[in-house]
């Protein structure tokens, strides 16, 4: 036990800053530096940075996207609440003096407002299964709370980043739990994006509910329906994947937060699991559980992977309407030509007056994005090895960049085109009048052969059906007129 003691004075002590101020010259600048340690030894940290030694070894070892966690600002506010849930509870047990708790409060409430993002500068992808990530928030946070008792940055012997600001805590139990925090937040910005593309498409359902169309199967011809019931699928679509994200963020709440290493709770209290959870379900203002095993769930990220394809789910179905938006509006003289999207830039450096559906382009390319994504997200859920899975940083980074990307396409898509889209309702009626389909609608009043047979005279001749009928004396005008109203062509036939 003497040599265990030892051992923890000797990492604590590597581990507290010296309060020595010096001037360096980095890339030709002077800069002032403050000097921090750690097991790896010295390291010059800028003296106004909030973060310490070990965010610096990370800026180092992780030159890979150039994209930061700051630029996620809902993990950012996720970790913040997460580690003063953790503050709270560890005064409540009496593991934390209320000075230091009431600073590292109030450091994190100033974060989750939206302060000192910038300082959060790891590269979103990082190995270490997050650890730097954890690092990161620990000493800014450890910073600001100590400038907020009165002490200089890096001066750990009054308030220390991980003796204090990570008490009770692993990044094994901290990282997942912001994940999930983090994706409730996001995924509330995608569910309001897609209920206003849902009441976009609604809208424009009840404004073409009277204009009469032919619809296509394996893009042909097929029957009659409104351009109004063709938008309503849209909307419809859109409803049912709001519902399936909302089952897929129900396990998403259930968090691991308590388990430090493996899942166990060594150096926690236990009741600490319980007050920590009770507080961030709190300060976040979704109803989180603790997992009914906190070892599964450390290592798990089935959650993770349910909802990214659920995130696919709603790709796809968006990639699928944006298709039929592009080929509906396809031409102006060449195809279809049934609907108009609002022109938003000129399409074409060598074709005058080409004008091309740039908006839906855009979304299909979020799809293919989010499905890309889906792919790295089970490949990393699947990596995971015992006890931890420590490729939790690119899941998070894909699943962000999933809810980010489907939330703007989500908007861009109702506001630059579903709004602005008009009817060529001249057009649309011609073509129903002329449409060899409307002889699917006189099956039973002629008999499929005698429907045939005018169908097939319909598309030779190019004359309308009902006057071929007519003239051949199937149905007076009076019965196709009962038979061809656009109410009894689009909808199942009443009894009698």
């Amino acid at each position: 036990m003497g040599s265990e003691a030892n051992l923890a004075k000797l990492l604590v002590s590597l581990l507290l800053s010296s309060q020595s101020m010096k001037t360096t010259t980095i890339n030709g600048d002077n800069m002032t530096t403050r000097l921090e340690h750690d097991l790896l030894g010295d390291a010059e940290v800028p003296a106004g940075a909030y973060w310490g030694v070990h965010t610096l070894r990370a800026i180092e070892n992780y030159p890979i996207t150039g994209k930061t966690i700051g630029s996620y600002s809902e993990l950012v506010r996720a970790l913040a609440l997460t580690k003063q849930a953790a503050a709270l509870a560890n005064t409540e047990l009496g593991q934390l003096d209320r000075t230091r708790a009431d600073a590292i409060v109030a450091a994190c409430q100033e974060i989750a407002g939206g302060k000192l993002h910038e300082q959060f500068v790891v590269d979103v992808i990082q190995g270490g299964a997050g650890t730097s990530t954890n690092m990161n928030a620990n000493e800014v946070i450890a910073n600001r709370a100590l400038e907020i008792i009165g002490h200089k940055k890096g001066d750990y012997a009054h308030l220390h980043p991980l003796n204090h600001v990570n008490m009770s805590q692993s990044t094994n139990d901290v990282y997942p739990t912001a994940l999930r925090v983090a994706a409730c937040f996001a995924i509330r910005g995608l569910l309001s994006a897609m209920a206003g593309l849902r009441e976009a498409f609604a809208a424009k359902a009840e404004e073409f509910k009277d204009v009469l169309k032919i619809g296509r199967t394996q893009l042909q011809d097929a029957v009659p329906m409104t351009l109004g019931q063709e938008f309503s699928t849209y909307a419809v679509m859109l409803q049912e994947d709001e519902l399936r994200l909302g089952e897929a963020i129900a396990l998403i709440r259930e968090i691991n937060l308590g388990a430090t290493a493996i899942g166990t709770g060594i150096n926690t209290d236990m009741r600490y699991s319980k007050l920590a959870i009770d507080h961030l379900s709190r300060l976040s203002g979704f109803s989180l559980e603790a997992a009914p095993n906190l070892i599964e769930a450390t290592q798990d990220c089935g959650a993770f992977v349910q909802l990214s394809g659920v995130l696919k789910r709603v790709a796809t179905k968006l990639s699928k309407t944006c298709n039929d938006l592009r080929l509906l509006s396809s031409g102006p003289q060449a195809g279809l030509n049934e609907i108009n999207l609002p022109p938003r830039a000129a399409g074409s450096s060598i074709m005058p007056g080409k004008v091309n559906p740039v908006i839906p382009e855009v979304v299909n390319q979020i799809a293919f994005e989010v499905i890309g994504n889906d792919v790295t997200i089970t490949m990393a859920a699947e990596g995971g090895q015992l006890q931890l899975n420590a490729f939790e940083p690119i899941i998070a980074h894909s699943l962000f960049k999933s809810i980010e990307h489907l939330t703007a396409g989500c908007r861009t898509l109702t506001a630059h085109c579903v709004r602005g889209i008009t009817a060529n309702r001249e057009l649309l009626a011609e073509r129903v009048r002329t449409s060899a389909g409307l002889a699917t609608a006189l099956n039973p009043h002629i008999g499929y052969e005698n429907a045939t047979r005018v169908a097939q005279e319909a598309l030779r001749s190019g004359r309308g059906v009902a006057e071929l009928v007519e003239e051949m004396g199937l149905m007076d005008k009076a019965q196709l007129a009962a038979v061809l109203a656009p109410e009894v062509l689009t909808a199942p036939r009443r009894p009698g």
